[in-house]
């Protein structure tokens, strides 16, 4: 008898594995659906393609109503003010952002959702409906007001309703919603521009919205209704930071006026922008932002700042081919990618529950409002050094012997673009906080 044979009954019935019968339960079943599902399980399917086509439409907006704009500023007399039609969105969507995370900090982020879903689309209404150019600006102002309050509120969606394992994955989705819109929008918005007007491409696209609000606000109401933290509900809004919204609202229009206006005047309003910028930059942003500091101030930084854009002027030089910009673009582009994605799941990880809605909201102003001081900036370099000319020559319109070539203008964009892709990557090394 070897040492593992049985001695007797009661060992050969100690050692026999235990009996099972067809009614015994399975260990994993106590496991909930929801802890194992993907994105598009059961659990979260309907909310995550509600959520997704909340920005596949966004996305599409973006690409085929700047399309679209230009017919329609020509059709309503209103060339001059082109600039406004884009920095009226720009603006009201900084002020919204701060609105909407104390929103869903306070009440939740359904309620800022609707209304922003609203107020996106009825500003598209008003724009297609415009008879003169102002009335038309005023519709892209309450776009962006509710483009504002959408983007935080979708990030306080995902903090709230998706477990930390499959943040990226919808995340990534997000990302990718930018793809085909970004091909097929302005094919789109011409070709209906083209055979039935552009008032089409503006009247059009609020009747798709019906569709994310029919899937994503039941699942949202389920999922993620109500605060974080039910004290905050009875809490007051933040004054202060409401205040500085608006200056960082304020001071954005300014900047971006004083950059379309190239004479001495102009440092007037551009003096008056960066004094209201700076104090609700400092105001609105995590504490340590302006100077990297490790963690999620780095975070919120990095998302205003993307090292391929320095190839790009080297096309300037004779004898490199034109085709070393889209090769350059597609690795910008991929890395651009990365970064959205990445900084977004760092973003909730880094953020408690009852501060996702000011944190996501610290996260999109520094994204607009990097946005808004490049375009600027940017803008009123390539005009100052004659970039305008180039498009004027490609129309046919600059005066004979008139050069159409300017690589100083080119030069002054994206070399400075380039600087800030640098500084990008010294953040990027301090998003992680080091442990004690």
């Amino acid at each position: 008898m070897t040492a593992l044979e049985p001695r007797d009954g009661a060992d050969a019935a100690h050692l026999a594995p235990p009996a099972t019968d067809d009614h015994s339960p399975d260990p994993l079943s106590d496991i909930p659906l929801a802890a194992v599902e993907g994105v598009l399980g059961r659990t979260y399917r309907a909310l995550s393609i509600g959520i997704v086509s909340v920005v596949f439409l966004i996305a599409f907006e973006a690409t085929a109503v700047g399309t679209a704009m230009p017919v329609a500023a020509r059709e309503l007399n209103g060339i001059p003010l082109y600039a406004f039609a884009f920095s009226a969105y720009f603006t009201t969507s900084l002020f919204a952002m701060v609105l909407s995370g104390q929103w869903a900090d306070r009440r939740g982020p359904l309620q800022p959702l609707a209304t922003g879903i609203t107020a996106f689309g009825v500003g598209l209404l008003l724009s297609g409906a415009a008879t003169s150019m102002w009335v038309f600006i005023a519709g892209r102002a309450v776009q962006g007001l509710g483009g504002g309050l959408v983007i935080v509120a979708l990030y306080v969606v995902i903090g709230r309703a998706y477990p930390e394992r499959i943040r990226p994955a919808i995340l990534a989705a997000f990302a990718a919603s930018w793809v085909i819109p970004s091909v097929v929008g302005p094919l789109a918005s011409g070709t209906v521009t083209e055979h039935l007007g552009w008032r089409w491409v503006f009247v059009g696209i609020p009747v798709l919205i019906v569709i994310p609000l029919v899937l994503a606000l039941p699942a949202i109401r389920r999922t993620a209704s109500g605060p974080a933290d039910p004290a905050a509900a009875t809490e007051p809004y933040d004054r202060r930071r409401i205040r500085l919204a608006l200056g960082i609202s304020a001071g954005a229009g300014l900047l971006q006026y004083a950059g379309q206006e190239l004479n001495w005047l102009a440092l007037l309003p551009a003096a008056l922008g960066v004094a209201l910028l700076v104090p609700a930059v400092r105001g609105l942003l995590p504490t340590g932002t302006v100077r990297a500091g490790r963690g999620l101030p780095s975070v919120v930084l990095l998302r205003g700042v993307a090292a391929s854009i320095a190839v790009a002027p080297s096309v300037l030089i004779e004898g490199v081919p034109v085709w070393t910009v889209a090769v350059a673009w597609a690795f910008g582009c991929f890395g651009m990618g990365m970064v959205i994605a990445s900084t977004s799941v760092l973003l909730l990880k880094l953020s408690a529950p009852e501060e996702a809605g000011s944190n996501s909201a610290a996260l999109q102003i520094s994204d607009g409002l990097s946005n808004v001081l490049l375009l600027a900036g940017g803008g009123a370099a390539f005009a100052a050094l004659g970039g305008g000319a180039v498009g004027a020559a490609a129309h046919g319109a600059v005066e004979a012997g008139a050069s159409g070539s300017h690589p100083g203008a080119f030069a002054a964009v994206f070399l400075p673009m380039a600087g800030v892709a640098l500084v990008g990557a010294w953040v990027a090394t301090r998003v992680v906080v080091r442990e004690k």
